[in-house]
């Protein structure tokens, strides 16, 4: 795993990649061709939340050829998480979700630069993230109130980001949608989070990814957080507890938001004019 600083190394070029490297990409590169991958390999990415969304866009992104990201959670594996976060095994429950996920990701690809935050990103922490160094901000938190600041700093910086709406609580992926957040329809999460951000001033007209599929509600009331839980105790860095409702979730729904936010980090990065 790669420290911090590496990032400030100039991009790689064709020549400078390691052959077993480069015929990795071979079918990527066939796609979109070498200038294209050029791009890609230099792109910085940083990533905000490594739950079910989260996880999958960063797999995703580094099998697309992305060889710098910044991986951000300060939470911990717990046994819930086992049915849809990426980084997540039997073996690994207790364990920080950034750093489990880094190694994973190291194991894809050892020339990539991963870099794990086990801190949270708050309004207390932003400044430290430096923003400004990144191509791309990617917005997979599930506290509101994070998830706001982020998005704000991020319109305020000038810096791309595409963010996630609510993926929890759904069961089809055909209504699995991407739109400037200010036209966003049927998710409660966007509605909620484009009022806290146009009552600050923000036009809301980055791009997100949400589904318009009305959420189901829980069935039953989660134990986690409370006396009942069977993960281990998680302190200050555990969420649950923190949460006013815990929805169900699958796994595919959020994996395919993860691929969509990928998706649409490489389509600019290639077609900048598109997306």
């Amino acid at each position: 795993m790669a420290s911090m600083d590496r990032f400030d190394t100039p991009g790689r070029s064709a020549h400078t990649v390691p052959m077993n490297h480069r015929m990795m990409f071979n079918r990527l590169e066939l796609l979109l061709g070498a200038d294209a991958m050029e791009r890609i390999f230099s792109t910085r990415v940083i990533l905000f939340g490594l739950g079910g969304v989260g996880s999958w866009c960063a797999e995703s992104l580094v099998r697309s050829g992305i060889m710098k990201l910044t991986l951000v959670d300060s939470d911990r594996i717990c046994f819930t998480n086992l049915n849809r976060q990426l980084q997540t095994h039997s073996g690994n429950v207790g364990k920080l979700k950034a750093n489990e996920l880094a190694d994973r990701l190291s194991l894809i690809n050892p020339q990539a630069e991963i870099n794990p935050e086990t801190r949270a990103f708050t309004a207390e922490t932003a400044e430290s993230f430096n923003l400004r160094k990144y191509d791309y901000v990617i917005d997979a938190i599930d506290s509101l109130k994070h998830k706001v600041f982020l998005l704000n700093l991020c319109t305020q910086l000038g810096v791309r980001v595409f963010s996630s709406m609510g993926s929890a609580a759904r069961l089809d992926p055909t209504k699995i949608k991407v739109a400037a957040l200010a036209r966003t329809q049927g998710c409660p999460l966007a509605k909620r989070v484009r009022k806290a951000l146009r009552d600050s001033g923000n036009d809301c007209s980055f791009i997100c990814v949400y589904s318009d599929e009305p959420p189901i509600s829980p069935q039953q009331v989660a134990s986690c957080g409370t006396g009942d839980c069977s993960s281990p105790p998680g302190g200050e860095d555990s969420w649950c507890g923190q949460k006013a409702v815990i929805n169900g979730t699958v796994c595919h729904i959020p994996a395919i938001f993860g691929h969509t936010l990928a998706g649409l980090v490489i389509q600019s990065v290639i077609l900048p004019d598109r997306c």
